[in-house]
């Protein structure tokens, strides 16, 4: 079976694609099966992807990043479009404000690669490369995002220490989460373009007002989550 391209939901979200229906479908790769389904969208065939396994049980060092990106490529997928639940470095960023990656800062130590029996060294000069059809997708159902920002991705599950978000400041981020840029590396080599629509949760450690819960987190993605998944759709008319 071909696909078109492949949506990935986050916190909030992979739930809400599951809920879309479809046809549950488990693509076989060499790092394990990547599960899915089939849904239907003007004339597009989408593979639906909970990022964290049904029940949002897989924590983020967990996820089969790997046969993601290779189950997408042997598919045929145009294109990959996902959410994530993220952290601003930013006050002015406040919780439910979209943000349209354009960048990111590697700090998880995963050392993730499809090419471990080569020497390959893979161009990410443009690691979001397709976000210009996020971007088209906001405009098109009139939801305001920011149009570029440096994602720093941590390993998790906990949370960023004070000084950690200081730090990753200065070195030029403005959101933190735990998952875009595994997949983005992954994707960019098995030559799927990926692009990420980050909702910001919560304000990073030393600059919310108290300590951070995950709780905060899933409600700013409940409140914002049918929105998310309409963005996400709405992409695969500019695939």
């Amino acid at each position: 079976m071909t696909i078109d391209l492949g949506i990935i939901g986050g916190t909030g979200v992979g739930s809400r694609l599951a809920g879309l229906g479809g046809r549950p479908i488990h693509v076989p790769t060499p790092y394990g099966l990547l599960r899915g389904k089939v849904v239907a969208h003007e004339g597009k065939r989408i593979l639906a992807i909970q990022r964290h396994a049904a029940g949002h049980r897989l924590p983020p060092h967990r996820i089969n990043y790997r046969a993601i990106a290779a189950g997408l490529a042997s598919v045929g997928a145009k294109a990959c479009f996902a959410s994530a639940a993220v952290g601003s470095l930013h006050p002015d960023w406040q919780p439910g404000t979209f943000v349209v990656c354009s960048d990111f800062l590697d700090l998880t130590g995963r050392r993730l690669t499809l090419h471990s029996r080569t020497v390959y060294h893979q161009d990410m000069t443009e690691p979001f490369s397709a976000r210009n059809a996020l971007l088209e997708a906001c405009r098109t159902r009139s939801e305001q995002a920011v149009d570029g920002a440096v994602y720093v991705c941590g390993d998790g599950p906990r949370y960023e220490t004070p000084q950690e978000i200081r730090t990753m400041a200065l070195l030029g981020g403005d959101v933190v989460g735990m998952t875009a840029a595994s997949e983005a590396i992954l994707l960019r080599e098995a030559g799927v373009p990926y692009a990420c629509l980050a909702v910001v949760t919560n304000l990073a450690a030393g600059l919310a007002p108290g300590e951070l819960f995950h709780g905060e987190v899933e409600d700013v993605m409940k409140s914002r989550g049918e929105a998310v998944v309409g963005i996400l759709l709405a992409a695969s008319a500019f695939v």
